[in-house]
């Protein structure tokens, strides 16, 4: 399949596809006039990246994955590499939503103090 077809099939838009490419994660055969042909496996690989993607995970961190992303990868087991992975990146989620969390109550109380002292514009 042509890239726009996969894209359609995937609802990823083409530009994504190539940067897939460009990472190592996708790969696609070329035919005489430049143009890439996917397999239909292509399909469950960027759905295994976008899987990836949306819990969290960087194009940094999904790259050691490369060789894991065939399959149906939400229902496969994790290597103790790819636990310590995850770990990592809850590590720093929780840090994000702990900083989030700070500048929220600031915020908050800075609101709250502000409605009725001296407008500041």
């Amino acid at each position: 399949m042509r890239i726009g077809e996969l894209a359609k099939a995937t609802g990823v838009t083409t530009r994504a596809l190539r940067f897939y490419e460009e990472q190592g994660l996708l790969t696609a055969a070329r035919s005489h006039n430049g143009y890439r042909h996917y397999d239909e496996s292509a399909i469950e690989r960027v759905a295994n990246i976008r899987y990836l993607l949306d819990s969290g995970l960087t194009m940094e961190d999904i790259r050691p994955l490369g060789s894991c992303l065939q399959g149906n990868l939400p229902e496969r087991r994790l290597s103790s590499s790819a636990v310590a992975l995850v770990d990592r990146r809850l590590a720093a989620l929780d840090e994000r939503i702990a900083a989030l969390t700070r500048a929220r109550e600031r915020l908050s109380s800075r609101a709250a103090a502000a409605s009725g002292g001296v407008a500041c514009d």
